[in-house]
């Protein structure tokens, strides 16, 4: 799976990893972005949200006041990465966004929609941009150029991203890994308490069939792994009472949000998670 990612992502050049919270999209997208540009470099990444105050003149150009009163035309950290890229042809340079449906991504990248295509990455597609530098040519994406975003197909504020952005990405599904890669991650973390990481499996697992199953939720709303993975250096001296906190402060409320509606069901599904500890 993640060499077909890293593969899509060299031949497409714009990819999104979308899945429920906590399926590890913010980590996957930093280690692919590593692994595209061969080494932990993060001076050829730039990482940054999208929300729904952002606009085409703070992602790609726009006016900026100066601290003369001045209005001064400035670019954004999408050109400010093309420039680099430009500069630097044998590198390989990756915008990761975050969150990328929580702006309007095609009002937000403007004319560069057309220019993410992999096949219009030089000056023969190059168009002029909404706001142009005095004698600027017209601009194209360098072919060095990547992106990555991620997508929380759960959030219920969140549009659906139109026809035109899909057409230029390629798109993988994340979904909650609890896996035996998960299980001898939390093997160490977990050593005072031999078998409680099949436990959390095993509860989780039955949580995310009932959200999966509830017509009103779905697979995109299931819980996911990175919630109850502990950093690798972590010291965890009582991992049930760490597994009750996790419980009570990330994933009640979300059960409260799904279930809005209906406390009863959510507190049901909270109790079952933590009963008999």
């Amino acid at each position: 799976m993640l060499e077909r990612m890293l593969k899509r992502l060299e031949t497409k050049q714009n990819i999104i990893l979308q899945g429920p919270p906590g399926a590890g999209k913010t980590w996957l997208s930093k280690r692919l972005a590593y692994a595209l540009i061969g080494l932990r470099d993060d001076s050829q990444i730039r990482q940054m949200q999208f929300h729904p105050n952002l606009s085409y003149e703070d992602f790609v150009r726009g006016y900026r006041p100066q601290s003369d009163g001045k209005l001064d035309l400035a670019d954004g950290p999408f050109l400010q990465l093309c420039d680099t890229a430009r500069r630097d042809q044998a590198g390989k340079y990756v915008m990761v966004i975050e969150e990328i449906n929580r702006g309007n991504p095609a009002s937000i990248f403007g004319e560069l929609l057309t220019l993410l295509e992999a096949d219009k990455r030089d000056e023969h597609n190059a168009l002029r941009l909404a706001y142009t530098k005095d004698d600027e040519q017209p601009f194209h994406i360098p072919p060095n150029v990547y992106v990555i975003g991620t997508m929380n197909l759960a959030d219920r504020s969140l549009a659906l991203v139109d026809i035109a952005l899909r057409r230029r990405f390629a798109f993988f599904d994340l979904e909650p890994a609890f896996n035996e890669t998960w299980l001898d991650w939390v093997r160490e973390p977990f050593s005072e308490t031999p078998g409680f990481a099949s436990t959390i499996k095993q509860r989780i697992d039955a949580l995310n069939s009932e959200i999966a199953r509830d017509s009103n939720l779905g697979d995109q709303f299931r819980v996911g792994h990175s919630h109850f993975t502990p950093a690798s250096d972590a010291i965890i001296s009582d991992p049930i009472e760490w597994y009750k906190d996790v419980v009570e402060t990330e994933i009640a409320p979300l059960l409260r949000e799904y279930w809005f509606d209906n406390r009863g069901r959510a507190d049901e599904e909270i109790e079952k998670l933590t009963a008999g500890l």
